[in-house]
């Protein structure tokens, strides 16, 4: 596919690794959303979904493990108009950087955050995660991981997130379209992403999950608290696929009272970078 979003680095994804169907949807709801590169800042943390930044022609910025979040909030309060995505692992986001996604919920900025949920620490050869099932073995968890795996969709509805999806690499058309509803919904918006790896995880592949999934259907109230909390809970049998709650609530400027916020407005993102570097030397 030829796109403005397209560049020359070479991946270092793992071939078949679920990451790649992530990174097809998001440059299709870049180029659906009209959005110049120039307009829009990726930022993520460490791991394999931290690589996203580096395979994508935008703004960039690839932080330390868990700190993508507070990053990206600094973005966005700098920079208001700036479409601002952060991507992550499990591990990434709700180990390490599990306090800053609590604070960022509370939070509200306009921001949209895409977690690659595998359900192990891929980059780091295979050790379980938070979300890792009862009795995932790795090498350094040979009998198997003993601890409950968080549910983050539980966390994130009782902390009153405005916009709360799930999406699956495996179906990248459809992922377009939810993080694409996602750019046009005005807080924070986060969508769980059900991304296989096929390196470190055996259990938890794209065969395992396409006799799971499914997508809500057209008449589903994603207004309904009740109705949201159901399908939050859907896992052993069927997991399902959407937007799963939204409401609107007042973001983060608003709540501020910021009539005019703080922020800057580059046409070119490179114009400032040889004045910016001579500051440094």
């Amino acid at each position: 596919m030829t796109s403005v979003f397209n560049n020359d680095f070479e991946i270092a994804w793992c071939p078949g690794c679920g990451n790649y169907g992530i990174l097809k949807a998001l440059k299709k709801a870049l180029e659906m959303s009209g959005k110049k590169p120039a307009e829009v800042t990726i930022v993520s943390g460490i791991g394999q979904a931290g690589k996203t930044p580096h395979y994508i022609n935008t703004n960039g910025f690839n932080g330390l493990h868990g700190r993508a979040l507070p990053l990206a909030s600094g973005v966005k309060i700098s920079n208001p108009e700036q479409l601002v995505i952060i991507h992550g692992g499990d591990g990434d986001g709700y180990g390490e950087g599990g306090n800053h996604f609590i604070h960022s919920l509370r939070r509200n900025l306009d921001m949209n955050y895409f977690v690659h949920n595998n359900q192990i620490y891929g980059l780091t050869k295979g050790q379980a995660s938070p979300t890792s099932a009862i009795g995932t073995k790795s090498g350094i968890q040979p009998g198997g991981t003993i601890m409950e795996p968080i549910n983050p969709l539980k966390l994130a509805m009782s902390l009153d997130c405005g916009f709360i999806a799930r999406g699956f690499s495996g179906d990248p058309d459809h992922l377009a379209e939810l993080m694409l509803e996602a750019f046009s919904y005005k807080g924070f918006s986060y969508i769980d992403i059900l991304q296989p790896c096929v390196v470190f995880n055996k259990v938890n592949t794209f065969s395992w999950y396409k006799e799971k999934v499914y997508k809500l259907e057209d008449s589903y109230d994603f207004t309904n608290p009740e109705k949201a909390w159901e399908k939050i809970n859907e896992w052993d049998k069927k997991i399902p696929l959407g937007v799963i709650f939204k409401r609107e609530k007042p973001e983060y400027f608003e709540k501020a009272s910021l009539v005019n916020p703080p922020g800057v407005k580059h046409s070119d993102p490179k114009i400032y970078w040889d004045e910016l570097l001579e500051m440094y030397k």
